[in-house]
């Protein structure tokens, strides 16, 4: 139980870090040249974790991290950028939200993981507090917005859930320092042919992508993945609703703007519907379980022969096979 909290807090570091790339982003970082932006926030993020685990990629691994970085990075990046450029971004960030259950869907599909009430529901009520929290009133959304958005979501569920089946056969680090060299690479050619020359660099320009680069990719990443390591991927997508949660409150508390009792009551029940998708909270609502430690009650059995005669201490079972240590609460 405790083990399941940390991981989480572990796991709460990624979007938390993502909803504060928003507003680097946007101080910071010259708006005209996104796909730069992605390649310069995933290549170098990558080759700095390949430098701390020093393990390159072995047999199938090839292939599955050039599948992962094309999911999860390269085209995940593009599909956002023409969703930001086409759609409000409360729409796109509502699209967004929508992650989790996606994520149950693939993760009962792919990995046999079938959600449990608590996270389903969770995920309802999370999905709800966002659109709540978001919601901006009628604006116009056009169907190249809507359908790049709606595919980033699923590529990047389809990758975290990819990610979490294949993860089992390398190390966290080492995995997601492949997957980001392979979005990297993927996305440097296409950026050149699109956008030119490569921008200016200037000092905010260089803290920008250091915070990008280390804070919101290497290290948001690692923490990711290590999360849908040791959690369900339920659990995962849940905790992912601290994005737009986090864009929010840092919008309130940095760039003064003002929230609203719509706001927070949507940020009451995005809280909810991740507490409610956690495994600590899934045990303390079931059935009670033997206290560790506990030993069924012995049951006498009569031996043939000896009628009559208190049975030996070979003649006692515990409800399982002869000789069976009795499984572990």
């Amino acid at each position: 139980m405790e083990a399941n909290f940390r991981w989480a807090l572990v796991t709460a570091i990624a979007p938390v870090a993502w909803g504060a790339n928003y507003y680097v982003t946007r101080e910071f970082l010259p708006p005209e040249y996104p796909l730069y932006g992605a390649a310069v926030r995933a290549l170098p993020a990558g080759l700095l974790l390949l430098a701390v685990t020093r393990a390159l990629p072995r047999g199938s691994w090839w292939w599955k991290s050039l599948v992962l970085g094309t999911l999860n990075m390269s085209a995940f990046f593009a599909l956002v950028y023409v969703a930001a450029q086409t759609l409000p971004t409360s729409l796109a960030s509502m699209i967004m939200a929508t992650s989790p259950v996606m994520m149950m869907l693939l993760a009962w599909l792919l990995l046999s993981e079938r959600p449990g009430v608590l996270p389903a529901a969770g995920a309802v009520i999370g999905v709800g507090g966002v659109c709540l929290m978001l919601l901006a009133g009628t604006t116009a959304a056009g169907a190249l917005g809507v359908a790049a958005s709606v595919a980033a979501m699923a590529m990047s569920s389809l990758g975290a859930v990819l990610g979490k089946r294949w993860g089992t056969g390398a190390g966290v680090l080492a995995m997601t320092s492949w997957q980001l060299v392979a979005g990297g690479v993927v996305l440097l050619p296409f950026a050149v042919a699109v956008e030119g020359p490569p921008p200016a660099v200037t000092g905010p320009v260089v803290l920008g992508f250091g915070y990008v680069t280390v804070i919101a990719t290497a290290l948001a990443f690692a923490a990711w993945f290590a999360g849908l390591r040791h959690l369900p991927a339920a659990t995962v997508g849940l905790v992912g609703l601290l994005n737009p949660v986090t864009g929010v409150l840092l919008g309130t508390m940095i760039a003064g703007e003002g929230l609203t009792a719509r706001q927070a009551a949507g940020l009451a029940l995005a809280f909810t519907g991740i507490v409610l998708g956690q495994p600590v909270v899934a045990r303390l609502t079931g059935r009670r379980r033997p206290a560790a430690g506990t030993q069924p009650t012995p049951v006498p059995v009569s031996v043939p022969g000896r009628a009559g005669r208190p049975p030996g201490p070979k003649a006692e079972v515990t409800g399982g096979a002869a000789g069976a240590c009795p499984a572990s609460p």
